[in-house]
């Protein structure tokens, strides 16, 4: 009878402490726009984090297209169910600052959580872009990227050009181009995001104007300036390249990407964060060098601006939501957290701390061409180069798609197409202009 009583209240206890509920983790929701390799470490940040501690649960969500996860939370913010965190990239920028109520400033979140951050522990080239004019960081710098030249070491072999030498020059890259050709690649030189490896960090490398005001710093009246006789120059130049079968056009956004990584193009002007995907998946050797620039063009090279995506968080959640919030930025700002990242993808160091752990590591020594995009950025900026922040920017590229996709295919000529771009491009700034002069 004791025991059956022992028994009985073991297990009676047992039942109610099952019954009790055990701790509940606050959920915070992630929207982002990393696919593939890039999508697999996203999730295995969320992993670790979530690992670290028990209070809080991060739960990354694929929304497709930057384009597109832009869209779906700026549908679901107003119908009250928006993400906590949403991953916007950087020609999104102009936009969320103007989406007042909306979004809440990183710095604001860090702060009320209690959590310490200091802006200036972030690499200044990063952080300045998502800063406001008053000094205060609006979204958590996050994948960060600058574009770089790579290039296919076998290719360079076979059509017997030095391997360990990639050209720094556009003249070099036209030689080099021209070789490949002749050596039988039917893709010399491709690249991606033209808008921004050929017209904005194009422009910064040159120190000249993309766009009036500082490229959108200094206000919200600027207006493009991308069709200077260097510009129309530069175009020319990768006009002609295309008809000789030098330069191949291989679509919008990171279409070309692919075709590198496959080796069927032996040059690409791309992301830095497309380091990963060759590492990973590429079948030669692989090489990293500088933006091509034009030698006699002074004060070039300068330095070249900011890609990749912040972490913007959206307003209307609860303080306990926004706390976890602030713990998982501050995790993601850890040197080994931040250094590993950046080791993995590409990606830029978002701190100094993160660069300097790397350096000391050996990783740049025993990985030649990563800091290439670290250097490139580090350079001190001007007010020429700092970035380009406009508004309906998003629509200004397409505008630029499609008014370059005519130069490539023959159909239009180059100062014609700038020309347009700048006229086109002016209504949708003079657009967002009378939008947001409040």
């Amino acid at each position: 009878m004791a025991f059956q009583r022992t028994t009985l209240g073991a297990a009676l206890a047992l039942t109610l402490m099952a019954a009790a509920p055990a701790h509940a983790q606050t959920e915070i929701q992630w929207w982002h726009s990393m696919g593939g390799a890039l999508g697999e470490w996203v999730n295995d940040l969320a992993k670790d984090f979530n690992a670290s501690q028990k209070d809080y649960r991060i739960v990354p969500t694929f929304k497709g297209s930057y384009d597109e996860s832009m869209t779906a939370a700026i549908a679901a913010f107003r119908a009250g169910n928006a993400p906590h965190i949403l991953q916007v990239f950087e020609v999104g920028t102009a936009t969320m600052m103007a989406s007042k109520g909306a979004i809440v400033p990183v710095g604001e979140v860090m702060k009320k959580a209690g959590v310490s951050f200091d802006p200036n522990a972030y690499v200044p080239a990063v952080s300045g872009y998502y800063t406001a004019p008053n000094g205060q960081m609006l979204s958590f710098p996050f994948n960060s990227s600058t574009p770089v030249f790579h290039y296919n070491k076998d290719a360079f072999k076979a059509a017997g050009l030095d391997p360990e030498k990639p050209p720094t020059t556009w003249p070099e890259v036209a030689l080099a181009a021209g070789k490949l050709k002749a050596s039988g690649h039917k893709c010399p030189f491709t690249t991606s995001w033209i808008s921004w490896t050929q017209l904005e960090s194009f422009s910064a490398w040159h120190n000249v104007l993309f766009a009036t005001k500082n490229n959108g710093f200094g206000g919200l009246d600027t207006r493009l300036a991308m069709n200077t006789p260097l510009h129309v120059r530069h175009i020319e130049n990768l006009a002609n390249m295309a008809r000789s079968g030098l330069f191949v056009y291989k679509g919008r956004g990171n279409a070309a990407d692919a075709t590198f990584v496959s080796g069927e193009c032996a040059m690409i002007t791309g992301s830095s964060a497309l380091y990963g995907n060759v590492t990973r998946n590429g079948k030669f050797g692989y090489g990293i060098g500088t933006l091509p620039y034009y030698p006699d063009v002074p004060g070039a090279p300068q330095n070249t601006v900011i890609g990749g995506a912040s972490l913007w968080v959206m307003s209307g959640k609860k303080a306990e939501e926004y706390k976890g919030v602030a713990q998982f930025f501050a995790h993601l700002s850890k040197p080994e957290v931040a250094a590993a990242s950046h080791q993995r993808t590409g990606y830029l160091p978002v701190t100094k701390a993160s660069f300097e752990l790397s350096d000391k590591s050996g990783f740049y020594k025993k990985n030649p061409g990563t800091d290439v995009s670290v250097t490139q950025m580090i350079r001190k900026t001007t007010d020429k180069s700092r970035g380009v922040r406009l508004g309906n920017f998003v629509q200004i590229r397409t505008i630029i798609d499609e008014e370059l996709e005519g130069v490539w295919a023959g159909k239009k000529a180059p100062k014609d197409a700038l020309d347009n771009i700048v006229k086109r491009g002016n209504e949708q700034l003079e657009r967002f202009e009378k939008a947001n002069k409040s």
